[in-house]
């Protein structure tokens, strides 16, 4: 179950010459790469870039229409690697992953694609994963591009531009025979706009024609001396290609052109960043005037010397506001600068900041720096805006009651680290791992990319390293030594699982003969990248095959000690599972298969139909916990062996006790954990268990006022026993 249908939305995709598109960026690429001509299209899911993927899902039929062949692709690298068929065919192809985790799982076919060089053109659609949101390591896609010399488009982040980025990048591609990436930032994935449309391509030389007449070329091989001659290639022919269709279609732009003796240049994904800093400077208005000259780089490599020598012709000095680091784009502006004897000052991290995010925040006081030293009459009567002033301390914001209760109030805010959702199934694995510690002490924990990597954060604190997706066995390989009885664990999710860890986690262990133990969470798909189906999910799917069981995928490559947990709420099996596995004396590789669904998809398909169901007056009983305040002693044991956000603390109603009780709170969606921590850690008695019946029946309500009955009877009793002993 993907995390967002499409299914209403992708009807736009059928629009034509003379209609126009409104909508989200993620559809507008969608809808570029059909009126392209695209032959196929493959992908790996991945933020900011999981939602190409269900589109493309959700349009299957339109994509059959047109003739379009697409792909789930097993990862990064079979993705990428499919471009092969744009190698001797003149068929366009297109894949999508996240960057750079995605990229860095690609390189190899990348590279060798870049190398042998493209007939058909070849687009690479990535998510720029970078900055504050991004969930992975900070790097940027630019290094790639410029280690295979593939080029780079990165358009400013609006429909128009981003289509004609998608219709160019074919283009281009097919212009100098080499791959082209178009890297789209999250703001860009999601941006809403509209763009006139024309009509979707059907491709005139298809996979049929190309499997029917094969074509070889052993020139296009990476195999030496052929290798040898591509890389002259490259820099003899497919770059000269390149930056002579850049400049003759008019790829990179300008805006206010002979308004200052200074300019600024900038990645094309950054435009709108920059004009909202200049507008903010009153330099610029929001329709994209500007007093200042701007040199917008839609395509960011290969970089064009005369457009950069023409540029700063007469200029004193041009500020670069290049997110991220290494300064790939500044570098190579003093080399092209200093070559062209052009001794126009250059300016770029030493304005703005050397790493990070460039936030509205971040750019406008860069700008601010640039325009103050060189031109400060254009910046000095007017102050910089509020957010981009730097806060004052606290004692000079005395005079200032609103500023001075902001500032008091943050300080009081606490860090908030990323965990899992209410009645996350995976929380009861590390609650389980927790238990098993106190009975076998600690363990070495290698960790693995998706959502049970929050479990290296508090409450539970479990893991010592992650090395990319898939990889939560492998990195524990050289712990594969038999001088000591115990075992190290290692997690892996199913997406991984399929994705790489197969092979690089199971196969190497099997083959190494480790005595280690995996776990592979199982949520039925890959829950983490919102939710697409993998192998082993148990939905049907009309056009891929599911319902392959992990489990005997590990039994195929050689495990023999396997268990499977099917509900891992069941928190005593989930710790007797692991027990069981860290004390056998049965030597070899093991792997437990913990099974439950991802609760935060499951909600998104019940809710609608509890609502729905409640609305046409159905019986619904809804399952929720609770904690009863006169038996909780206020241990909080509970919430450090759970972590669930449902699960906090309020004062004690006995005026006798001070310490403050647990209780649970409406977000509740009734997994049970609670109860089941409370039980199996012998915690207390202190929880129950209630069930909220909507549009209940007669016998509800029956049972209802006999229980209220007979407890109010037995209240009063104590009561006046009580009142007894009193007197």
């Amino acid at each position: 179950m993907a995390e967002r249908s499409f299914a209403k939305e992708v009807e736009k995709l059928r629009l034509g010459d003379g209609d126009e598109f409104r909508g989200e960026g993620i559809l507008a690429v969608t809808k570029a790469l059909l009126q392209s001509g695209v032959s196929y299209v493959a992908g790996y899911q991945g933020a900011p870039i999981s939602h190409l993927m269900d589109v493309l899902t959700d349009a299957n039929d339109i994509l059959n229409e047109l003739g379009v062949h697409f792909e789930h692709s097993a990862s990064e690298a079979t993705a990428t690697a499919t471009l092969a068929a744009s190698v001797n065919y003149p068929l366009r192809g297109a894949v999508t992953f996240k960057s750079t985790v995605g990229t860095n799982v690609a390189s190899d076919a990348l590279a060798n694609l870049a190398s042998g060089g493209v007939t058909g053109g070849a687009l690479l659609i990535v998510g720029e994963d970078y900055g504050e949101g991004s969930s992975i390591m900070q790097e940027r896609s630019h290094a790639f591009a410029m280690k295979s010399q593939v080029w780079l488009l990165d358009p400013r982040p609006n429909l128009v531009s981003m289509v004609n980025a998608v219709e160019q990048g074919f283009a281009l591609s097919e212009a100098s025979n080499t791959p082209v990436m178009l890297e789209l930032r999250i703001r860009a994935c999601h941006v809403h706009g509209r763009f006139p449309t024309r009509d979707n391509v059907r491709p005139s030389f298809t996979l049929k024609d190309a499997i029917e007449a094969p074509v070889r070329d052993v020139n296009r091989i990476v195999l030496p001396p052929a290798s040898y001659l591509h890389e002259q290639e490259k820099i003899s022919r497919r770059w000269p290609a390149a930056v002579q269709y850049i400049q003759d279609h008019h790829l990179n732009e300008f805006f206010g052109e002979g308004t200052a003796d200074v300019g600024i240049v900038m990645q094309g994904g950054l435009y709108n960043a920059v004009l909202r800093g200049l507008e903010l400077l009153g330099l610029a208005d929001a329709f994209g005037n500007s007093r200042i000259p701007l040199y917008v780089l839609n395509v960011t490599y290969p970089l064009v010397d005369a457009e950069f020598t023409s540029f700063c012709a007469g200029k004193r000095a041009i500020l670069i506001v290049e997110e991220g680091q290494p300064d790939f784009i500044e570098q190579a502006v003093h080399a092209i600068l200093r070559r062209a004897d052009v001794q126009t000052k250059v300016h770029g991290k030493d304005m703005l900041t050397l790493a990070g995010e460039y936030t509205g925040g971040v750019v406008v006081k860069g700008l601010a720096a640039f325009l103050n030293k060189h031109l400060p009459d254009s910046v000095a009567e007017r102050p910089l805006p509020v957010a981009a002033r730097p806060v004052p301390p606290l004692a000079r914001l005395e005079g200032n009651p609103k500023a001075f209760a902001i500032q008091a109030a943050a300080s009081q805010v606490q860090g908030r680290p990323p965990s899992f959702c209410t009645g996350c199934p995976e929380r009861p694995i590390f609650t389980a791992m927790k238990l098993i510690e106190r009975e076998l002490g600690t363990h070495h924990v290698s960790c693995d990319i998706g959502c049970h990597l929050f479990s290296v954060l508090p409450p539970f604190n479990i893991g010592a390293t992650t090395m990319g997706y898939g990889l939560g066995w492998a990195g524990a390989s050289a712990f594969n030594s038999g001088d000591t009885a115990k075992r190290t664990i290692a997690i892996m999710g199913d997406g991984g699982f399929w994705h790489n860890g197969l092979t690089s986690g199971v196969g190497n262990a099997v083959f190494n003969e480790t005595d280690n133990l995996l776990v592979v969470i199982d949520n039925g798909y890959s829950a983490a990248t919102g939710g697409q189906d993998v192998l082993s999910s148990k939905a049907a799917n009309a056009i891929r095959s599911t319902n392959n069981p992990i489990e005997k995928a590990v039994r195929g490559v050689g495990v023999k000690w396997v268990r499977t947990v099917d509900n891992t709420y069941s928190l005593t099996r989930m710790r007797d599972a692991l027990r069981e596995a860290l004390t056998t004396p049965s030597k070899g590789p093991k792997v437990i298969v913990a099974q439950s669904e991802c609760m935060l998809n499951r909600q998104r398909r019940e809710k609608p139909l509890v609502r729905k169901q409640i609305a046409d007056g159905g019986r619904v009983v809804r399952e929720r916990f609770g904690i009863d305040p006169d038996t909780c002693t206020g241990d909080h044991s509970c919430i450090r062996l759970s972590g669930c956000p449902s699960l906090t603390i309020k004062p004690n109603p006995d005026p006798l006790r001070t310490d403050p009780i647990a209780t649970v709170i409406d977000s509740c969606v009734g997994c049970g954990l609670c109860g089941e921590v409370a039980h199996a850690a012998v915690l207390c008695p202190s929880f129950y268990r209630a069930g909220i019946i909507n549009n209940p029946t007669r016998w509800d309500r029956f049972k209802l006022r006999l229980r209220t009955a007979v407890i109010g009877a037995l209240q009063d009793r104590i009561a006046r026993r009580l009142e007894g002993i009193t007197a």
